[in-house]
């Protein structure tokens, strides 16, 4: 069954425990994205900001990060609390150091992958990961449009996780809601992660919950 990672990318930073909470009953994780003003433009969280929401919501705290050198901070965000770390595989030049060090900090990791790059980057790396973010839009800004081409990307993965017999989560992160969430979830996808759809809506537990609800594959609610 799918299910939704809430992005606080998009949310009032000034009350972000409160945006937490009101995304609880719907999300099953927090989609933290981490950027260093070296890999992608934008800065903007890190740690310190993980660590202060440890205590305050039971969810997965999953952090995407778009940083170069991601090695360098496993530490910190393992210290801090994180659940999961996902790396972009055009960040790193051997994957599979990587990801053994997040999982010997004790967390689960993962691969992004940008539109531009070909998934087969990530393909062969299958059985090493716990999660795959397809990403829909450019990395680094919330608000951009959906790119539907990446949806044969989201194909692959779902193809090749299931003829390996893997339990790796699909996610696609950029331009997520109702409409374009439906469209992954039917090409495969287990994970909708979502910013500004959600945070920037009039209400957003009533966007989350819909959104939600086309995770699971059901009628929006």
């Amino acid at each position: 069954m799918g299910s939704v990672a809430a992005s606080v990318l998009s949310a009032d930073l000034a009350h972000l425990a409160d945006q937490i909470k009101l995304v609880e009953p719907y999300a099953e994780a927090i989609h933290i994205d981490v950027m260093d003003a070296h890999f992608v433009p934008p800065l903007t969280i890190g740690p310190v900001v993980v660590e202060s929401l440890r205590p305050v919501t039971g969810l997965t705290l999953h952090c995407h990060l778009m940083v170069e050198h991601p090695e360098s901070l496993l530490d910190d965000f393992a210290s801090a609390g994180a659940d999961m770390v996902s790396v972009h595989v055009e960040a790193v030049e051997e994957p599979a150091d990587v990801l053994a060090k997040a999982r010997d900090k004790g967390m689960r990791a993962g691969l992004a992958v940008a539109p531009d790059t070909p998934i087969e980057r990530v393909l062969p790396r299958l059985e090493e990961l716990d999660n795959v973010i397809v990403m829909s839009v450019r990395p680094g800004w919330a608000g951009q449009s959906f790119r539907p081409e990446v949806l044969p990307k989201i194909e692959r993965v779902r193809s090749e996780v299931d003829r390996l017999g893997l339990s790796v989560g699909v996610e696609v992160d950029g331009g997520i809601n109702v409409e374009t969430g439906r469209r992954c979830v039917d090409a495969g996808a287990t994970v909708l992660a979502a910013a500004s759809s959600i945070y920037r809506a009039p209400d957003p537990v009533d966007a989350i919950r819909a959104l939600a609800a086309v995770a699971r594959g059901e009628g929006v609610v």
